[in-house]
């Protein structure tokens, strides 16, 4: 895996937040001039001595840069300009020198305009998507990439961009594709884990996994995938799944493997999906013969099982949850990003009515809002490498895995966006589940939660502040090295991998942060110990999948993986 394929796969897994509202509408809307924009200008114009001062310098600079007595160079990071062209041709040495210098004009008159968060994180996107479209590697007529692509090849690169972006832009989503559609098979590379489902019901396949230890831990684990992405991120390969790792540590492991929901599912909401856990868990437990289930849950899934677990609380059955695990959940959504940002009360009802219409939101349309959130990673670096140097995207399960995409319920989004909107689960009784109204404060089993320091979707800021509001008597908070993917596709053996540990004392994220123990590799291991110490005795591991009445109906990854 290159590092340039491992950035963008830490970047990957289409946000929960940004489905709220902005998934709903077109990438040109969103960059239209609007409210904000008039709010960035006039903030401008009062502080025309700033914006002089900007106008001045980058008109000097370009003064300079035109004879050639520029040293602006573009950060040792920047991958953009690595080709020795950039350096060593003149004229697009003076370009890419005019370009970076633009762009900082660009960032400084954002941070002069003073804007407050909203319109800040609003105008970033625009200011951002702008600077990234004009960098001069983008453009086949200025690229040095694409000249040397078009003499290797006698021009068949240009034919092969040409079709591929043909190709991209006459379905959804209209991003520079960054996998190939039949780069894994589901099932023979990808989700290869033994295993067999052993229920099926119009929503999910509950999935137990083979033992792969004589002895197993008595009680055993429920892994909860957003309802968003397929839960194989979970499985993704043999090596890298953390199914694998758990099993392997003698962990009994079920999964639950939403169906992806078509027009007919469009009432499926909250009290649904919840069901649908207390369920697997009733499942899972009767094939187990234990009492108490863990819940390793992953962002959407997370607030599904941190809610499900309150009701479970409020109606006196808390006891069964014997470990919450939330990883890369967002709780809390005091200003959590820039989808919290985007939100209004006018597009909240405006992205309902829409999914109201449909049935569901298209994961295509969450795929490509979440692409141009992340333009250089997401967009542009493939759209040099596709299009301007006719080349096929490097083959890489993580970003195969974001390339399948899945609808969300109408009633879902719905419930979802009023509860965001209200920031309902901070205040007891804010929302309902199951009838019960929701106090996460009632949650008693202790609790594991994992944030990623690099996690642009769920800010591990906001993930600590989401632990907070839990109960848990004993509640560890994890702070991984990666971004949201990598947080959770993390296998011990990495050794620039590292993680933090503490409890949730500390009020502010950042004293927590300056109090926290680092311990080197994967926070795997130190899952799977804590595991050990709440799951009960060590027993058999069991001979067979399944149990009465619940027997295994087909060799993992099931089918509803396999539904388009």
């Amino acid at each position: 895996m290159t590092m340039a394929t491992k950035t963008a796969a830490d970047e990957l897994a289409v946000p929960l937040d940004l489905l709220l509202t902005s998934a709903t509408k077109p990438f040109a809307s969103r960059m239209l001039p609007d409210a904000t924009w008039a709010r960035f200008g006039a903030n401008l114009a009062k502080q025309p001595g700033a914006v002089a001062g900007r106008i001045g310098a980058l008109t000097r600079e370009l003064g300079a840069i035109a004879a050639g007595n520029s040293h602006r160079v573009p950060a040792r990071s920047d991958k953009r300009f690595a080709d020795p062209a950039w350096e060593q041709n003149p004229l697009l040495h003076r370009i890419m020198q005019a370009y970076l210098a633009g762009a900082e004009t660009a960032e400084g008159l954002l941070a002069d305009a003073g804007l407050d968060w909203r319109d800040q994180e609003r105008m970033r996107f625009v200011v951002d998507n702008l600077v990234e479209g004009l960098a001069p590697g983008n453009n086949p007529l200025i690229s040095p990439l694409g000249w040397k692509a078009m003499i290797d090849t006698g021009g068949l690169s240009a034919v092969r961009g040409v079709k591929a972006f043909a190709r991209d832009m006459l379905s959804k989503p209209r991003v520079p594709a960054m996998v190939e559609p039949d780069a894994f098979v589901v099932g023979e590379s990808l989700a290869v884990t033994k295993g067999a489902v052993v229920l099926q019901t119009s929503m999910f396949e509950l999935i137990q996994y083979a033992p792969q230890t004589a002895k197993v831990r008595e009680i055993p684990l429920l892994m909860v995938p957003p309802v968003i992405n397929k839960y194989y991120v979970m499985d993704i390969a043999p090596g890298r799944s953390i199914i694998e790792y758990f099993v392997q540590q003698g962990q009994q492991v079920f999964v639950i493997s939403w169906r992806n929901p078509h027009k007919r599912h469009r009432d499926w909401g909250f009290d649904a999906y919840g069901a649908a856990i207390v369920e697997a868990m009733d499942a899972m437990q009767a094939i187990t013969g234990t009492d108490s289930t863990h819940l390793f849950a992953t962002c959407s899934g997370g607030i599904l099982a941190a809610m499900t677990a309150a009701h479970l609380a409020g109606v006196g059955e808390g006891d069964r949850v014997a470990g919450l695990n939330l990883s890369v959940t967002v709780l809390d959504e005091t200003r959590a990003g820039f989808a919290a940002a985007m939100m209004s009360d006018r597009a909240a009802q405006a992205a309902i009515r829409v999914s109201g219409r449909k049935g569901y939101l298209d994961g295509r349309d969450m795929a490509e809002m979440f692409a141009w959130l992340r333009p250089t990673d997401l967009v542009w670096r493939y759209w040099v490498n596709n299009y301007v140097q006719g080349r096929k995207p490097a083959p890489f399960d993580v970003l195969f895995w974001n390339a399948d995409t899945t609808r969300m319920t109408a009633a879902l989004h719905r419930d979802m966006v009023l509860m965001a909107m209200r920031n309902a689960l901070v205040n007891p009784g804010g929302v309902s589940m199951l009838g019960t109204p929701v106090d996460l404060g009632k949650i008693t089993s202790d609790a594991y939660v994992v944030g990623g320091v690099a996690d642009h979707i769920s800010p591990w800021q906001a993930t600590y502040r989401s632990a907070r509001l839990l109960g848990s008597k004993d509640n560890r908070y994890v702070l991984s090295t990666s971004g949201h993917i990598a947080a959770l596709v993390n296998p011990p053996g990495n050794p620039k991998a590292s993680y933090r540990t503490g409890p949730v004392d500390a009020e502010d994220p950042q004293r927590w942060l300056e109090s926290s123990h680092t311990s080197s590799d994967s926070w795997w291991p130190d899952y799977v110990a804590w595991l050990a110490e709440r799951s009960g005795p060590v027993v058999d591991a069991p001979k067979t999948l399944g149990g009465e009445g619940l027997p295994p109906l087909g060799p993992a990854p099931g089918s509803y993986v396999m539904e388009k």
